[in-house]
């Protein structure tokens, strides 16, 4: 068991505790382990016993417990909680906005054991009659259970990533390898996954008994051509069935239906016709066009460009060339700034922009001015060090209420570059997220918009905006959009990137990587990038260092003509 599973464990604890209404200083102790615990350099499971006890917020009681995971992967007293605890309270947990106290009271005071129920009762308007439950609360609590309800069933396309060897490799060793090809919204790269399609050259009653095993998945729909399964996990696997022509079966399932039905019209007599050994390419070849990538079947605008010859080469992992926009340790990073430039240089990386978070984000140890001058300091020294390796100073700056940054201009001006981003007060009307982001981005200091919109994937919507309206801004303001990389986030989204990039926009690839690991996440960046199209030279972190230090050169000299 390694440390992130033993700090969920602790925090579960705590927050069923709190739901229970236990002593809150017990409760405490297992949230401060499971905060300590997360921030540890190295693995618990590699730690001495006897050194296990002398950890910060690790005492003796928590140490036998942590040695009790170690040894058995359980936790005995979690699971008394667990079982004692319906499991519709538990769910109740994945509500955003819905604390453990809340949902102490939502539970003993109101009798309410699951979302479904909670919904009804704010539908009826019974929340309001409880103390600490207003009106705004109740409707805040609503909004959240009915987001919450509709993305049941879905997941993100790392998730399934993460899946899909194990269920790809499974169905092949069943069917064998020329009868298996996935399909659908996975093999088109979409963010969010709610069934994971496969095509199979079998009938129903080939595939159907290969499945009834000791733990059979839940069959969930059948028909002729397709059946459909719910796995453990809560995974839904779709197979399209009893399939003749492959290459017509894959280029059907795979594509939008605005891009199917575009290109039907456009081709009404060409011919599918093919053996079932035929991939999708074939099509195209027939149509005399160049062959549309499964990511890019998303609309008729797309076959036009293929017809004309015009596609765009679209960016590849390997163009990546920096890091932008990473926490250090100086915030909530776990890493030293001089442990990830050297995970950098590791990993064949030109250059790295630490932008650790500025002084209104003091739950994350947002950096007051005086932290900043002794940041630039240390970075000076690195670079020195590190040489021709370069570390670019920046800050991830809060957008305040009214539009202003976090610092005055005389500190903005020491930086490299400035990611202003939105972190509070997210529930706002258009006409308010508008001000507020425009205004910033009119900021001569501002460079990158972070994370557009603020929305986490499955989680939260973003506020409102007007697209166009931020993105023109940004390009009349010489700002470049951040595509923010963490798969929960993939912010802004992929159907902006066109309007963008052919308006004379500029997109920056970031992972916004809070530890070592998160600089994988640009591989999920560049997936929803390739989907609108984006190219190596519109993406700043493609910029070679040379590029990248000629583009803040420009920048600045705007700056002082302006």
């Amino acid at each position: 068991m390694d440390n992130a599973a033993i700090a969920d464990n602790f925090s579960l604890l705590s927050k069923l505790m709190d739901i229970h209404g236990e002593n809150s200083f017990k409760t405490k102790t297992y949230s401060i382990a499971a905060y300590h615990i997360e921030q540890l350099p190295g693995q618990l499971k590699d730690t001495p016993r006897d050194k296990l006890f002398t950890i910060k917020g690790i005492g003796e009681s928590i140490g036998k417990k942590v040695i009790e995971m170690l040894d058995t992967g359980q936790l005995s007293i979690l699971n008394e909680y667990l079982e004692k605890t319906p499991a519709g309270v538990i769910e109740l947990l994945n509500i955003k906005g819905i604390g453990p106290k809340k949902i102490h009271a939502i539970w003993k005071e109101m009798g309410i054991e699951s979302p479904g129920e909670l919904l009804y009762a704010c539908n009826e308007n019974r929340l309001t009659l409880y103390k600490g439950f207003g009106e705004k609360t109740q409707l805040n609590i609503q909004e959240a259970i009915e987001f919450f309800l509709s993305n049941q069933g879905s997941f993100l396309y790392a998730q399934i990533e993460a899946l899909f060897p194990q269920i790809d490799g499974y169905l092949k060793k069943l069917f064998g390898t020329g009868k298996v090809r996935v399909t659908g919204a996975y093999r088109r790269q979409e963010s969010i996954i709610d069934e994971l399609e496969f095509i199979i050259l079998a009938d129903n009653n080939t595939i159907k008994p290969k499945f009834q095993t000791a733990q059979p998945p839940e069959l969930l729909e059948e028909t002729e051509n397709s059946i459909l399964y719910k796995l453990k996990n809560g995974v839904k696997l779709r197979f399209y069935t009893g399939v003749k022509n492959r290459a017509e079966q894959l280029f059907i399932t795979t594509g939008n239906k605005a891009f199917v039905e575009s290109f039907q019209k456009m081709y009404p007599g060409l011919k599918y016709n093919g053996d079932e050994s035929e991939e999708d390419e074939i099509i195209f070849e027939k149509a005399k066009i160049k062959y549309i990538p499964p990511y890019l079947r998303e609309s008729e605008s797309i076959i036009t460009k293929a017809k004309a010859n015009k596609l765009p080469l679209v960016l590849q992992p390997s163009d990546i060339k920096s890091i932008i926009h990473n926490h250090s340790n100086w915030s909530d990073g776990t890493n030293t700034v001089e442990e990830m430039a050297n995970e950098c240089i590791k990993r064949g990386y030109e250059y790295f922009v630490i932008s650790d978070h500025s002084k209104s984000a003091f739950y994350a140890k947002g950096l007051s001015e005086e932290r900043i001058r002794e940041q630039h300091k240390y970075i000076d020294e690195l670079n020195k060090k590190l040489k021709p390796f370069k570390i670019f100073k920046s800050i991830e700056c809060d957008i305040l209420n009214d539009g202003s940054m976090d610092y005055t201009d005389d500190i903005l001006a020491t930086f490299d570059l400035v990611i202003a981003s939105v972190h509070s007060n997210l529930k706002m009307t258009e006409e308010k997220a508008m001000a507020r982001v425009l205004k910033a981005i009119s900021n001569p200091y501002v460079t990158i918009l972070g994370h557009m919109t603020g929305r986490l994937l499955l989680s939260r919507n973003g506020y409102p905006l007007d697209h166009k309206k931020v993105i023109d801004a940004c390009i009349a303001n010489n700002v470049v959009i951040e595509l923010n990389a963490h798969p929960r986030r993939l912010d802004i989204d992929w159907k902006w990137i066109e309007y963008a990039t052919e308006n004379g926009g500029i997109i920056s690839i970031n992972p916004d990587a809070h530890f070592l690991e998160g600089f994988d996440d640009v591989k999920y960046g560049v997936l929803s990038a390739q989907k609108g199209g984006l190219t190596k030279e519109q993406n700043l972190s493609s910029y070679s260092l040379k590029q990248f230090e000629d583009f803040l050169a420009k920048r600045k000299k705007l700056k002082s003509l302006a």
